[in-house]
C-alpha cells in the first residue's frame, strides 16, 4: 500500500530514473508482435488474473520511428497527407497502381 506520507520525487513522465538499466536491452524487439495486437496479464494481488487483448482501433496507423521523428501527432501527420493529396491528379483513375 502507498504510504501518503512518502515523498515522491517530482518526475514528468519522459524522465528516465538513474537505476534504469537498458544495458543490453534489444529495442524494438516486439515491435511487429505489438503492431498485430497483443494480450496484457494483469496478476491481482487475491491470485486472479485478468486477460486482455489490445489491437489498433480501426483507421489507427502506427507510424515508424523515424518517420515519428518528423510527425509526432495526428495534427502534423493530416497536414503533410494534405498537401501530398493536393499534388495527386483530381482524376482518381489517373493514380492507379502498376
Amino acid at each position: 500500500m502507498n504510504n501518503p506520507s512518502f515523498d515522491q520525487p517530482n518526475i514528468t513522465d519522459d524522465e528516465m530514473l538513474p537505476e534504469y538499466d537498458f544495458t543490453g536491452g534489444d529495442r524494438g524487439k516486439h515491435y511487429q508482435a505489438y503492431r498485430r495486437g497483443h494480450t496484457v496479464t494483469i496478476h491481482q494481488t487475491d491470485g486472479n488474473d485478468i486477460v486482455q487483448y489490445f489491437t489498433l482501433e480501426d483507421g489507427a496507423i502506427m507510424l515508424d520511428p523515424d518517420v515519428q521523428e518528423y510527425f509526432p501527432d495526428a495534427e502534423t501527420v493530416n497536414r503533410a497527407l494534405r498537401t501530398l493529396i493536393s499534388l495527386f491528379p483530381k482524376n482518381r483513375q489517373a493514380i492507379k497502381p502498376q
